[in-house]
């Protein structure tokens, strides 16, 4: 069963996947959206799910560094909660408090900046929520 990691941002939000056996996570796409409300955005995140067969969704979830949910948290469950309720499938949250950091870091260590760098930053985000999800599941299982 493939999961589908989504990283959610204020104005594009990064897609990672899952190989079938759940064990590598890979970049999908970057989408943009108009809002945690833009209709194209989950739409298209549905036929992401049903392209690829996916059968759960992860999503990262910014915490503040003690741990706290803020405003930006509250968003992502929101979205999360419309996510579930679209595509029927289990969401999961993980705490993605540096991957989008991690993923920057990334990109300035391959010198790679600018605008190529802002299009891919967020589906590399969310292929190290999903890589990270994948690694921690009990017994291996998606």
């Amino acid at each position: 069963m493939r999961v589908l990691g989504l990283d959610f941002g204020s104005r594009r939000v990064g897609v990672a996947l899952s190989d079938p056996t759940g064990t590598f996570a890979q970049p999908l796409e970057t989408i943009a959206h108009r809002g945690p409300r833009d209709v194209a955005l989950f739409r298209r995140i549905a036929v992401c799910v049903e392209e690829h067969e996916v059968g759960r969704i992860v999503i990262g979830l910014p915490l503040h560094m003690d741990g706290r949910k803020g405003p930006e948290a509250v968003a992502v469950e929101s979205f999360g909660a419309r996510i579930a309720e679209q595509t029927k499938l289990p969401v999961e949250y993980l705490d993605e408090r540096w991957t989008t950091v991690e993923a920057q870091r990334a990109f300035t260590e391959m010198g790679v900046r600018g605008r190529r760098a802002r299009e891919h930053v967020d589906a590399v985000a969310a292929t190290l929520i999903l890589r990270t999800y994948l690694d921690r599941r009990p017994g291996g299982d998606p």
